[in-house]
């Protein structure tokens, strides 16, 4: 009846109170409709959107047509997408003459040119009368998202199982100008992304020591599967790994927005090591052991041990408290020290 009723009005009407008053239904009866519907409308082609493009699609929109936004195959990182419309001068001054309506649950979901059309309306609006128009659709419960004099964020939190999406220019009033008629709108589609990134996990084994039991932490955290993609919000993480079979490891690492970070570690023999250096007539003993010159680090057990180096007459001895893990170095520097007297 309410529906019979407005077009018999508006045929009495002239354009500009006509414009009004279908702004005004359109503020009072926002939600139009939930349920699925059926219409007729020119695809004129799709948009991907993922989060490993942060510049999003673009596309030209005329009015009576649509275009569709598909999700691309990275999402976790999705909050919400904004769209962008990029309106002609002529647009000026025809307020209340084109609605946006925007639609999921696409049936069929592929189209292109003219085509019949079922999708559930989740989004409803005039557009403004402005040059350029921002929508954020939102697709997590937590999106954070705000209407704000520059952006529309309408009601509701569209699941990225509904997609793709169907985005459709309307006109609402007859006797447009045929410039109007005719103009373009550019539409961009692009990512709203959340503040998180991801770690994965790659550990690699000393080939004497495979498979021997270890924790990883990051951030205090254990981490109990290492085949899966840890999700972190964006900035630097603390990760350590405890094990009485391998070197304990301490890092620190960076994830960056929407960005999955490869982290390889490889995982140490506990053996303490001691690397020798000292000058080429040095004779060098651990334990009063020879040590061969070859500049490799020599395996040792944990506990005390007694380095010297003798060079000619001159002998100098320390003694070493080895932990298990550790990589010492033992250096032998001759200087010579010239003091200048009065």
């Amino acid at each position: 009846m309410m529906e019979n009723i407005l077009k018999i009005y508006i045929f009495a009407q002239k354009p500009r109170i006509v414009t009004g008053i279908l702004l005004a239904f359109f503020l009072l009866f926002p939600a139009i409709n939930s349920k699925a519907e059926s219409f007729r409308t020119t695809v004129e082609g799709s948009i991907e959107i993922t989060s490993d493009k942060p510049a999003g699609g673009s596309a030209s929109l005329g009015i009576n047509s649509s275009v569709l936004i598909i999700m691309g195959a990275e999402k976790r990182f999705l909050r919400g997408i904004e769209i962008e419309l990029s309106a002609p001068q002529i647009w000026i001054g025809n307020r209340g003459a084109v609605v946006m309506a925007v639609y999921n649950d696409i049936d069929p979901k592929t189209a292109a040119g003219v085509a019949d059309m079922d999708g559930r309306r989740i989004a409803f609006d005039p557009l403004p009368n402005k040059l350029q128009i921002v929508y954020q659709i939102p697709l997590q419960q937590s999106h954070g998202l705000r209407t704000t004099p520059y952006v529309t964020v309408p009601a509701g939190v569209t699941p990225v199982e509904t997609f793709p999406l169907l985005l459709r220019l309307m006109p609402v009033i007859k006797g447009l100008q045929e410039e109007v008629e005719n103009m373009k709108f550019n539409l961009i589609v692009r990512p709203i992304l959340s503040d998180e990134g991801a770690v994965k996990l790659t550990v690699r084994y000393p080939q004497q020591l495979r498979n021997r039991p270890f924790t990883v932490l990051i951030d205090d955290d254990v981490i109990t599967s290492l085949s899966d993609q840890y999700v972190l919000k964006e900035g630097e993480h603390h990760l350590v790994i405890l094990s009485e079979d391998y070197r304990n490891e301490s890092r620190s690492f960076f994830v960056e927005r929407a960005k999955i970070l490869d982290l390889v570690i490889e995982l140490q023999d506990p053996t303490p090591l001691i690397i020798f250096e000292g000058p080429q007539n040095a004779q060098i003993f651990l334990n009063n052991a020879p040590i061969v010159r070859n500049r490799e680090p020599v395996p040792v057990e944990p506990g005390q041990h007694e380095a010297k180096f003798q060079i000619g007459d001159y002998t100098i001895i320390k003694t070493l408290n080895i932990q298990r893990g550790k990589t010492y170095r033992v250096v032998l520097d001759i200087d010579l020290t010239i003091h200048e007297e009065d």
